[in-house]
C-alpha cells in the first residue's frame, strides 16, 4: 500500500506549521504501507501531487484553538477566506469546482482514526467542518480528483505547537497521532460506511 501524505507549509504570519513539522518526522513505512510526503503550498489552487500510484492520500493542516487532533467527515465545495492565502488571495463564496457536487464525504476510516488516534493516548474527535479556507479547499480537490476511483482520501486538523500558543501538542505527540491514523487506514481499507443521508453505520 502507498499512502500519501501532504501537510501545509506556515501562512497567517506564522513560523511554523505543526501539520508540515509532524509529517516531516513520519517514518517512510507505518503498518506496511509506503507513506510518501509532499508539502503542499498554502494557496488556493496549489499543484496536487501525483496520485497515480496512491491507494490512499491524508492531507493533514493546523486548526488553531483546537485541542484535539480532529479527522474531517466532509468537505464543501465553497471558498470563503477571512485571510488571504500565501499568495495573497482571498476568495470569498467561490466554488471550488464549478458545478461540482455541493459537498464529498471523505472516503478514509475517520471514526476508526479517531478511536486509534485515542487508543495512542491522544486526543481525538472527529469534526464535521474543515472550514473554508485552503484546508476544506485541499479536501475538496482531492477527494474530487478521487472520486470514481480506488484511491481514498481525506483531512485531518492538528492542533498549534506550543511555540504558537494554547491550546496545543507537542509535534512529536501530533507525529505519534498521525501515525496512529495511519494505522487505522491500513487497517479498515473499506473506510467508514457512509449512506447517502450520511449517517454511519
Amino acid at each position: 500500500m502507498r499512502i500519501v501524505v501532504t501537510a501545509f507549509d506556515p501562512f497567517g504570519g506564522q513560523r511554523v506549521n505543526p501539520a508540515q513539522l509532524a509529517v516531516a518526522e513520519l517514518p517512510s513505512r507505518i503498518a506496511g504501507a509506503d507513506v510518501v510526503r509532499f508539502t503542499v503550498p498554502t494557496r488556493f489552487g496549489a499543484p496536487l501531487p501525483d496520485l497515480k500510484r496512491a491507494d490512499a492520500v491524508l492531507c493533514v493542516g493546523q486548526a488553531g484553538g483546537r485541542a484535539q487532533l480532529t479527522p474531517e467527515r466532509v468537505a464543501i465545495n465553497i471558498d470563503d477566506a477571512s485571510i488571504p492565502d500565501n499568495a495573497g488571495n482571498q476568495p470569498t463564496g467561490t466554488p471550488i469546482v464549478e458545478n461540482g457536487p455541493a459537498a464529498y464525504f471523505a472516503t478514509l476510516p475517520v471514526k476508526a482514526m479517531v478511536a486509534a488516534i485515542r487508543d495512542a493516548g491522544l486526543p481525538a474527535a472527529l469534526s464535521n467542518t474543515a472550514g473554508t479556507f485552503v484546508c476544506n479547499h485541499l479536501m475538496y480537490r482531492m477527494l474530487h480528483a478521487t472520486a470514481g476511483t480506488a484511491t481514498r482520501a481525506g483531512f485531518i486538523h492538528v492542533p498549534y505547537a506550543p511555540e504558537q500558543g494554547e491550546p496545543s501538542l507537542p509535534v512529536a505527540d501530533i507525529t505519534r497521532g498521525l501515525v496512529a491514523a495511519i494505522e487505522a487506514i491500513v487497517a479498515h481499507p473499506d473506510g467508514d460506511l457512509v449512506s447517502a443521508e450520511g449517517a454511519t453505520h
